[in-house]
């Protein structure tokens, strides 16, 4: 299926010179002179190694067809990450360079998305957003002002992060999953 390049988003499948990509990044520029373009970042799905391409933004380019199956997480081995096909059961086993950093952000039980193509499984996608627990962080400063000041704090999994000065060690909060970045306090 030929879709425009602008429309391309990360996870996306695409097919180039009949191998496949998954999409780390797509970025439009819209200088004031000349042809927008979009600068897409993909990784090969074969064998790993990353590709940059630079389209024109009304450039064609052929998008996989892939299936998206929602998978339950369930552990981590030596062999990688385990899934569970959440409508037939059937389980899954995906590589530590597939997950990539994303990997912090997995708890048991998680629900994913998991892009298949043909049987094999080429992307995983994790909810936008979870909860966790700051274990570890500054105390705050009672001159500081609340506008704008943000401290170091260490979250459950061992990402670190930047929170508000009100938020202390035992705190749970939500956070992106795409780069641990602070959203709000969890309410129960």
């Amino acid at each position: 299926m030929k879709v425009i390049a602008s429309s391309l988003r990360k996870g996306n499948i695409v097919e180039l010179d009949d191998k496949l990509y998954v999409v780390l990044n797509a970025e439009s520029f819209h200088p004031g002179k000349g042809t927008p373009t979009t600068q897409i970042d993909m990784r090969r799905i074969s064998d790993g190694v990353k590709v940059a391409q630079r389209y024109k933004t009304t450039e064609q380019v052929e998008r996989a067809h892939v299936e998206d199956f929602e998978h339950q997480f369930l552990y981590q081995d030596a062999d990688g990450f385990h899934f569970m096909n959440t409508q037939n059961y059937d389980q899954v086993t995906l590589q530590a360079d597939m997950v990539g950093d994303q990997a912090a952000y997995l708890a048991p039980e998680m629900k994913v998305t998991l892009a298949v193509y043909e049987n094999v499984p080429v992307s995983i996608e994790l909810p936008q957003k979870t909860v966790l627990e700051v274990v570890e962080t500054e105390p705050t400063i009672k001159s500081q002002t609340a506008s704008s000041s943000y401290k170091p704090a260490v979250l459950s999994n061992g990402v670190r992060t930047m929170v508000p000065p009100f938020v202390g060690p035992g705190t749970k909060i939500v956070v992106m999953t795409a780069d641990g970045s602070y959203v709000e306090r969890f309410k129960d």
